[in-house]
């Protein structure tokens, strides 16, 4: 089931979503070559301390950092460590905060330096899937409308949807139901309604949908071709008027 919020939790997510916002900005200032995934690491969590948000990722299921850094065919949650960041790396950053007990996400993919233009080309497409779906969550439509607006989106410019991964509700928890793949059909799935809070997440390879789990780190998943990977994610309410976006 759906955790409904109501006004005044969706204030305090509002809220959330900014101070998020502000620290995924804040972070793609860093973002160029000989800055190590580490320091990503630590930038966030000292931004985000001094505006009274904890990371909800630390120590989620045992996750050991507070952001995920996912770099080139690393589709999503990459762990930071001493990698130094190249000329020409895509690294995908997804970080979410709990602020006042409720939980937002967002995952951005950036350039670094100067990247070559499927990898370009790549980035487009998964941000403007995310951008297309974003007008869908209206209360009436469904969580298929979602989905088929990104599959329509990615595989009209050649790319391919991971679909072992999805979105999902996000508030009380950092993943909540329901599950929002990013394919189905229009008219199918759950139907949407006033006070729901959903993390709207694509994640989109330049090659096969075929993904890998690492087994050293148990967290770590890449492309099975080693293939490109970029990954773009927001918090939306659905309010009575239509969406808002709260981590922009």
């Amino acid at each position: 089931m759906a955790i409904i919020k109501t006004k005044a939790e969706i204030a305090i997510l509002r809220e959330g979503g900014h101070i998020l916002a502000e620290a995924m900005q804040h972070l793609s200032t860093a973002v160029r070559p000989g800055v190590t995934t580490n320091d990503l690491d630590k930038m966030f969590v000292e931004f985000i301390t001094a505006r009274g948000a904890t990371a909800s990722f630390l120590g989620y299921h045992g996750y050991a950092k507070s952001i995920c850094t996912s770099i080139n065919e690393e589709v999503v949650h990459g762990i930071p460590s001493d990698r130094m960041l190249q000329e020409g790396d895509i690294i995908g950053v997804d970080i979410g905060i709990r602020y006042k007990k409720f939980c937002t996400d967002m995952a951005r993919t950036f350039a670094v330096g100067k990247i070559s233009m499927p990898a370009q080309h790549l980035i487009d497409v998964t941000r403007n899937s995310l951008d297309e779906a974003i007008p869908v969550l209206r209360a009436g439509n469904t969580i298929g409308d979602i989905g088929a607006t990104i599959q329509q989106c990615v595989e009209a410019e050649k790319c391919s949807i991971v679909r072992v991964l999805v979105g999902h509700g996000v508030g009380q928890s950092v993943h909540e139901e329901p599950q929002v793949p990013n394919y189905g059909k229009r008219g199918k799935g759950r139907v949407l309604e006033v006070g729901m809070v959903l993390a709207v997440e694509p994640m989109v390879n330049i090659g096969s949908s075929k993904v890998e789990f690492d087994e050293d780190d148990g967290w770590t998943v890449r492309t099975a071709d080693r293939s490109l990977s970029a990954h773009f994610e927001d918090t939306i309410a659905i309010l009575e008027d239509g969406p808002e976006i709260l981590t922009r």
